[in-house]
């Protein structure tokens, strides 16, 4: 079983997916903004969760990844290229980093 992304309790929407690591991912959408919590997940994981919950958005909005593994500050800059999705922000706090994704296509 993989990432289940789910919501806070008072948060808007959850929304699951299998993945085959068994760690858990969180998904919070509220407004237009998704907030995927990938901490604690290593190297491809974080870039992978980031993936399945674009795929959910509407075009123009935005997915916030939060991610821990180092191995995020090459793979989400280098996905959103291939990808043509916009990489709007990269803010570093309390040890992980916050990625700030719009959906262009």
């Amino acid at each position: 079983m993989g990432p289940i992304l789910g919501v806070e309790p008072d948060l808007a929407e959850v929304a699951t997916t299998p993945s085959s690591d068994g760690v858990p991912a969180t998904l919070s959408r509220v407004e237009t903004e998704t907030v995927i919590d990938s901490r604690g997940r290593p190297c491809p994981l974080p870039v992978i969760d980031l993936a399945k919950a674009v795929e959910l958005l509407a075009v123009g909005t935005e997915a916030v990844l939060l991610a821990d593994d180092p191995g995020a500050d090459t793979d989400v800059p280098a996905w959103c290229r291939m990808r043509g999705q916009e990489l709007v922000e990269v803010t570093r706090a309390d040890g992980h980093t916050r990625y700030r994704v719009r959906r262009i296509r």
